[in-house]
């Protein structure tokens, strides 16, 4: 059966909370960045640096994505 339901619409974030919410998300992609820099001294067999890269990149895609969400607000 198809959904014929009208895609739930979104409320307008207030334009200074979306200026936060954007200097925040820019601030922790600055930090995790950072933080990927430094394991890029490590030695790449490390397991714990692989892991912890692999948690970094995930955390700095979910913020990068956050951020263009509010960017097209």
């Amino acid at each position: 059966m198809e959904d014929r339901r009208a895609p739930p619409q979104i409320a307008a974030i207030p334009e200074e909370l979306r200026k936060k919410g954007q200097e925040q998300l820019e601030a922790e992609i600055s930090i995790i960045e950072g933080w990927l820099e430094d394991l890029n001294e490590t030695r790449e067999d490390n397991p714990e640096s692989l892991a912890a890269r692999k948690s970094y990149m995930d955390m700095l895609r979910s913020r990068k994505d956050l951020l263009m969400a509010l960017r097209k607000q």
